[in-house]
């Protein structure tokens, strides 16, 4: 059985160690795009005074979020691997509230996605991170 894009897009969010132990879900995969949230949980606050977030795991969500979008584009083989990622991060997620990732790969080579992001809490207006980066595209 063969499997779709969105498939193997969700295989590869519940095959990482990471993404399940963050509790990442992937909520929306379409050509060349995905959306990933990760619900607040106090054992991954970097500042126990606020209750803060810590950035590692808000860049192992656009991490991960940006490689399901490079993964999910119709010329990519599905492989893929980070080659650079810079992440800009704007503001502090609110403490006890979901952050989601929604990334796009604009463009692709034959060995090289493009990809951007954008992370979010409840504040839909303010971004709590952007990202840009490039991942592999695995030769068939």
């Amino acid at each position: 059985m063969t499997m779709n894009k969105t498939e193997i897009a969700q295989k590869f969010i519940t095959m990482i160690p990471h993404s399940r132990a963050l509790g990442m879900e992937l909520t929306h995969v379409g050509e060349g795009e995905a959306h990933i949230e990760m619900p607040y949980d106090a054992r991954f606050v970097g500042d126990p005074e606020t209750g803060v977030i810590s950035g590692g795991a808000v860049s192992a969500l656009m991490d991960t979020c940006c490689g399901a979008a490079a993964m999910s584009h119709p010329s990519s083989p599905a492989g893929t691997a980070t080659i650079d990622l810079r992440i800009d991060y704007m503001r502090a997620a609110q403490p006890g509230q979901t952050i989601r990732a929604k990334a796009e790969c604009y463009h692709i080579t034959r060995s090289v996605a493009f990809v951007r992001a954008t992370a979010f809490d409840d504040d839909d207006a303010n971004p709590v991170a952007t990202a840009n980066g490039t991942f592999t595209v695995e030769a068939s």
